[in-house]
């Protein structure tokens, strides 16, 4: 019974471990993705391929924000007991929250570099990265967000 205890002891330790720094990071990020997305609150995004009426638009290009973020061991520990009984997998969407927001983000600070104050045709594309039946690997995903800025010169929000 001794050893059976000492088996399982390590699994649960590093559950609990993988559990506790997953969340304060990703909390964290959060945190960190609030700040960033406040501080770029004047820029306008739409995802229509035209430029709203009433505006004389200075192109700028294309604007591109692109991240992959991984999930912790214990979202996929939990993620394969779940993929057992079916259901709605909720330790990922935060997952799939975080990239969504952080490659918005970058795509936004890209645009503000370039001297836009808009993005237009806003476009986001999702792909699983380094993922493989055979071997259980943290899962990954990469989330791509891409649009055109433009400068509206007389925007009174710059």
């Amino acid at each position: 019974m001794a050893t059976f205890w000492f088996q399982i002891l390590p699994v649960v330790a590093f559950l609990i471990l993988g559990f506790s720094i997953g969340t304060i990071v990703e909390r964290a990020h959060f945190r960190r993705l609030a700040r960033r997305e406040a501080a770029l609150s004047y820029m306008l995004l739409t995802d229509t391929k035209s430029i709203p009426q009433g505006c004389v638009p200075q192109p700028c290009g294309l604007v591109v924000g692109d991240v992959v973020i991984a999930s912790d061991y214990f979202k996929t520990f939990v993620a394969g007991i779940r993929k057992i009984i079916g259901g709605e997998l909720r330790t990922y969407e935060t997952l799939l929250e975080r990239a969504r927001r952080e490659a918005i983000v970058r795509m936004m600070e890209s645009a503000r570099a370039m001297g836009s104050n808009r993005v237009v045709n806003v476009r986001l594309s999702t792909s699983t990265v380094g993922s493989s039946q055979r071997r259980r690997r943290a899962a990954m995903v990469e989330i791509y967000a891409y649009g055109t800025a433009i400068c509206v010169p007389d925007d009174p929000s710059r």
